[in-house]
């Protein structure tokens, strides 16, 4: 061993460690921006610096493939999507009172909840793993792939079928809106041509 793996430790942290705390620290920010704000736009765009950073945070982790995944699928679809979804449905631009339903209590003891059974969830689950060090990388794109095609196929299509459904909705919804329009400004020109 050398004198550098011996002193490690948690009050000598790695440059990657730092790294890690203060994308986090970032991360958990714009997610914090993301609920809070009253500016539906702002929370997309603050939802985009929330993904970009997860996606920072499994690059420090070496897990480059999810990285990618991450910017592909959360931050260029979901979050276009989300975007296309309020242009469609002609949702304000500015602040809008109504996005805020005042049950802010209740959602902060819900986030709470599901926030500590989560972490239940995960130190229980991963208590006495290990990770093999001299195996295959565990965010390699060989073993995230075989994984994701043997256990997950059904959600991550269920997923997409969900996103279609969703951009489909808000295109129903704006046209309804057009037609509603239509017919309403239709009306009363044919009135004055009589």
């Amino acid at each position: 061993m050398t004198l550098a793996a011996t002193t490690h430790g948690f009050l000598s942290p790695t440059g990657v460690e730092i790294a890690f705390l203060l994308v986090g620290l970032v991360t958990l920010g714009a997610a914090l921006v993301t609920v809070t704000t009253k500016q539906l736009v702002h929370a997309a765009l603050w939802l985009v610096v929330a993904l970009g950073g997860l996606a920072v945070e499994y690059l420090l982790l070496t897990a480059e493939f999810i990285a990618w995944v991450q910017v592909l699928i959360y931050v260029g679809s979901v979050v276009v999507l989300l975007l296309f979804g309020l242009m469609l449905t002609r949702a304000p631009i500015g602040r809008s009172p109504d996005a805020d339903s005042g049950n802010r209590p209740a959602a902060l003891a819900v986030a709470v909840a599901a926030a500590a059974a989560l972490v239940w969830v995960v130190v229980d689950a991963f208590r006495a793993t290990w990770i093999d060090l001299g195996g295959p990388a565990q965010g390699s794109t060989e073993v995230t792939g075989a994984f994701l095609f043997q256990h997950w196929v059904l959600p991550f299509e269920a997923l997409s079928v969900l996103l279609l459904a969703a951009l489909v909705g808000a295109i129903v919804l704006s046209r309804k809106r057009g037609a509603d329009d239509g017919a309403g400004q239709g009306a009363p020109q044919a009135k004055e041509r009589r």
